[in-house]
């Protein structure tokens, strides 16, 4: 095994700096070796752009004014003479690098116990990374939070360690209060090159929807405009994404009960829930037990 001080990135030898343990009371016992800030869930740099204040200090200072920030309040926040002005995608676009080859401790946050590559860390840094294209659509007079993140396509496996590219842009807004924001993750390349095609290891979309920050109401926000034919291509893919959202809500369960297809479905399903229940059956042993 190689010694302690260094390790395999992408088939070369980094070394590691040796980090001291954190300083604790006497009595206690420390239970990572790394300072926390170093294993923050999210990438810090994203974390730095998303948030300028610490949300703890942001509820101490709503406190101190008098307002509850657990109610909703009948006065808006949002100016309603606020620019509207239709922008462009490449306004919002937003890329940052993931040096997971070049920093030991970062890679260990999102490599799980088998080595390999912890999927909802990288959600977590693309959820961040969607606060920081959003906000660049909409500015700072809204609240916006993430609806659902779906075409999550994995175009190849994470096979290697390296650098990670996570770039996106607002494909999709119509002048409401919703957005669809198309990510992509990739091997970062190399100064001056592009990324290929091969290279592009995972594709999602993300939709935000702006809100009041005292009323908690959906808010008006800026449309895209459309100049290329790929962008043409990227908002009529959002909107037909938007229209099936739509038409999927109007046959839910809240809305419609299930019908004969479905019901015979769901009673397949609690039937073959029901085989696990038995200590004896195949579903309940282990592969390779016999019975």
């Amino acid at each position: 095994m190689p010694p302690p001080s260094l390790m395999c990135v992408v088939g070369r030898a980094i070394k590691v700096r040796p980090r001291s343990p954190i300083p604790c009371s006497s009595g206690t016992r420390p239970l990572h070796v790394s300072p926390r800030w170093q294993t923050d869930g999210v990438f810090k740099e994203l974390t730095e752009m998303r948030v300028r204040t610490p949300w703890i200090e942001a509820l101490r200072k709503k406190e101190e004014d008098g307002i509850d920030p657990t109610k909703k309040s009948s006065i808006p926040a949002t100016p309603s003479d606020r620019d509207l002005t239709p922008k462009s995608m490449s306004d919002s676009y937003h890329r940052v690098v993931i040096p997971l080859a070049q920093d030991p401790w970062l890679l260990d946050n999102h490599l799980n116990a088998n080595g390999q590559m912890r999927l909802g860390t990288i959600f977590m840094d693309l959820d961040a990374l969607s606060g920081v294209i959003a906000y660049r659509h909409t500015g700072d007079a809204v609240t916006t939070v993430t609806a659902a993140v779906d075409r999550i396509t994995i175009n190849h496996p994470f096979q290697e360690i390296c650098d990670l590219e996570l770039s996106g842009q607002v494909t999709f807004a119509t002048g409401r209060s919703s957005m669809e924001i198309s990510i992509q993750v990739a091997k970062a390349p190399e100064k001056g090159a592009s990324i290929r095609k091969e290279d592009i290891l995972m594709t999602c979309a993300f939709t935000m929807v702006s809100l009041d920050p005292n009323t908690k109401k959906p808010v008006a926000i800026c449309p895209v405009k459309v100049e290329t034919e790929e962008e043409k291509r990227l908002f009529s893919l959002g909107e037909k994404n938007y229209n099936t959202k739509k038409d999927r809500a109007k046959t839910g369960l809240r809305k419609q009960t299930p019908n004969d297809e479905e019901s015979d479905l769901i009673h397949a399903m609690w039937l073959r829930q029901l085989d696990y229940h038995g200590i004896s059956h195949s579903y309940s042993l282990p592969r390779l037990s016999l019975h």
